[in-house]
């Protein structure tokens, strides 16, 4: 018979890992952004196949990632200028609603057998565009929805579950389509799969803080937030690295159907496992930053887990077994979101809240707007050297990376610990890096 205070434990033990839960507008953003999230990664798998299938080019699949990714790079900066004057709840209704109209097309184009190479430039574009403005808007909601600030790393930690869950489902899924009806039923169900996100904002009762209506030009305001992350250490430097692992995974994503076609001689369904591999990697990073009681020690952290991104990259470059690339999938897949998110903590934690849209535009611009040169170089690097020395190269160059951030851990320290002082996040100044 099981012990009673052991099930009380096992429950407690719960609560406290999902605690960000227990705000009902998180809960509905938690079930709403899932479900969708899972229909944006079918159409992410099934759009990289159908231009492969389609072309046979490397450097086209990086060209669509490019299209999908640079208006972030070109647009973001703005978006966060309004995502700190705006409504967020109803500039994210507003872009889910983008969104959907871009899938049904997508979809559209694809079932009716017109649709072309061009096409999915031109959408991937629109679809960037809209994410330009989503991103910044989104990643500063989280603070709206969840009250105390104590529990913003745990609502963090969860949404990397939920988007990593959705990609460990959605691209399975999506192997299992396209062998069976094709590309476009993933396009369709992605389209249908923004209702759920949209109700779930609209059943939403916000109490967003009414910021100051500023008077001043967008040009001023974009550029007091670029100085304000410029001059401000512990921001500057977890961007850098940021951007540095989204460039460098990007090739990754990119080159995935050369690993599962070409290298590991599979087909759409291995596809969807190597990246379902990943995803179950980056769940049980989630979990485990969900599990972690306080943020002191993430920015030691980030430092280890980029280096096991590293290594993981350079070891699945070299793997010809399918089992093994699949384990190696599950350690990339872990260090990449261990370290994301725990940068995404930190600069949530730390960033003034009147500046927080912008800083999250640039997180936004190092995050995406990284991945289009990523792609874009990925995919010419490796029509000349081949896809397993261009990942091997990028496995390379995110340890350096590492060992850069780690350099630079004391002038952090210096930065973050009088602020973790103030917010009573710590008590007194602790010996160990914050």
């Amino acid at each position: 018979m099981i012990n009673k205070s052991y099930l009380d434990e096992k429950k407690s033990a719960l609560r406290f890992l999902m605690r960000a839960l227990t705000y009902r507008n998180y809960r509905l953003f938690f079930g709403g952004q899932g479900l969708s999230l899972i229909g944006t990664w079918m159409q992410q798998i099934a759009m990289s196949w159908l231009v492969y299938r389609m072309t046979n080019s490397v450097f086209l699949l990086g060209l669509i990632g490019f299209s999908g990714q640079i208006p972030t790079v070109i647009f973001g900066s703005f978006a966060g200028v309004y995502a700190d004057r705006l409504n967020r709840r109803n500039l994210l209704i507003a872009t889910q609603t983008f969104a959907m109209l871009q899938a049904f097309l997508l979809a559209f184009l694809t079932l009716t057998g017109s649709v072309a190479v061009w096409h999915l430039i031109v959408l991937s574009i629109i679809l960037g565009t809209v994410n330009a403005v989503d991103v910044p808007a989104r990643q500063s909601f989280v603070v709206d929805m969840v009250e105390n600030k104590n529990d913003l790393g745990n609502a963090i930690a969860l949404n990397s579950f939920m988007f990593n869950g959705a990609r460990l489902v959605g691209p399975s899924i999506a192997g299992i389509l396209i062998a069976y009806v094709g590309e476009g039923v993933c396009f369709l169900l992605n389209g249908i799969s923004f209702f759920f996100i949209i109700l779930a904002l609209l059943a939403m009762k916000t109490n967003q803080k009414v910021l100051q209506q500023s008077s001043g030009a967008v040009l001023h305001e974009l550029k007091e937030g670029f100085q304000y992350v410029v001059s401000f250490a512990p921001i500057r430097y977890i961007i850098l690295l940021l951007g540095l692992i989204s460039f460098l995974n990007m090739p990754c994503v990119v080159l995935m159907p050369v690993f599962a076609r070409d290298i590991l001689h599979g087909g759409s369904h291995t596809l969807g496992f190597l990246m379902g591999a990943t995803g179950i990697g980056a769940l049980a990073g989630a979990l485990y930053l969900a599990s972690r009681k306080s943020i002191i020690g993430l920015a030691r952290l980030i430092t280890i887990s980029t280096c096991v991104f590293g290594c993981g990259i350079i070891a699945f470059s070299f793997s010809r077994y399918l089992p093994l690339s699949l384990c190696l999938m599950l350690v990339t897949g872990f260090g990449m979101i261990v370290c994301m998110a725990s940068c995404n903590t930190i600069v949530q934690t730390i960033v003034d809240e009147d500046k927080r849209g912008r800083v999250m535009s640039f997180y936004a611009i190092a995050f995406i707007g990284m991945a289009p040169l990523g792609s874009l170089l990925g995919g010419s690097i490796a029509s000349k050297i081949g896809a397993p020395f261009t990942l091997a190269l990028c496995g390379v160059l995110s340890i350096v990376g590492a060992i850069f951030f780690y350099s630079r851990l004391p002038e952090i320290r210096k930065y973050v610990r009088p602020i973790y002082l103030r917010m009573g996040i710590i008590q007194e100044m602790p010996t160990e890096l914050q």
